[in-house]
C-alpha cells in the first residue's frame, strides 16, 4: 500500500515537472502577445483605463463594470461575468459577440487567444 502511495506520488511529481516548462512557455508568450496587442489600449493596472478599461481582475468581473472606463452601450448591457471562455470568444470575433463594441482587434489565432487568457488568469487582481 505505502509503495502505491509512493509511486502514484511519483508519477504525479513527474508529470507536473515536465508540464512546468510549457506553463511557462505559454505565460512567457501570454505575456509577449497582450504587451504586442493589447497593452496600447489596456492596462493591467488598477484604475488605469486606457483606450480600453484596465483588465485588472477582468477574469471574475461583470463586463462593462470598470468605474471610468468608456463602454460601448453594447458591452455595458451584456450581462455576463468574463471567465476564460467569454474572454476566448470575445477576442475571437468582439463585433460578433457584441454590436456596437469600439473593441476593433481580433485574436484570430485560437493559441494566441488562449495565451493571452492564460496571461490574464495568471495575474492578480488589486484594488
Amino acid at each position: 500500500m505505502a509503495f502505491r502511495f509512493l509511486a502514484v506520488l511519483a508519477c504525479s511529481f513527474l508529470a507536473l515537472w515536465a508540464l512546468a516548462p510549457s506553463v511557462r512557455a505559454q505565460d512567457a508568450a501570454g505575456e509577449r502577445l497582450f504587451r504586442a496587442r493589447c497593452a496600447s489600449c489596456h492596462s493591467l493596472e488598477a484604475g488605469q483605463n486606457r483606450i480600453g478599461p484596465s483588465l485588472n481582475g477582468v477574469i471574475g468581473r461583470k463586463a462593462g463594470s470598470v468605474e471610468g472606463a468608456r463602454y460601448s452601450a453594447g458591452l455595458r448591457d451584456l450581462g455576463i461575468t468574463w471567465d476564460a471562455g467569454q474572454i476566448d470568444r470575445f477576442l475571437a470575433n468582439p463585433r460578433a459577440m457584441v454590436a456596437g463594441t469600439t473593441m476593433a482587434i481580433a485574436v484570430t489565432n485560437a493559441a494566441d487567444r488562449a495565451a493571452v487568457t492564460a496571461y490574464l488568469e495568471s495575474q492578480p487582481a488589486s484594488n
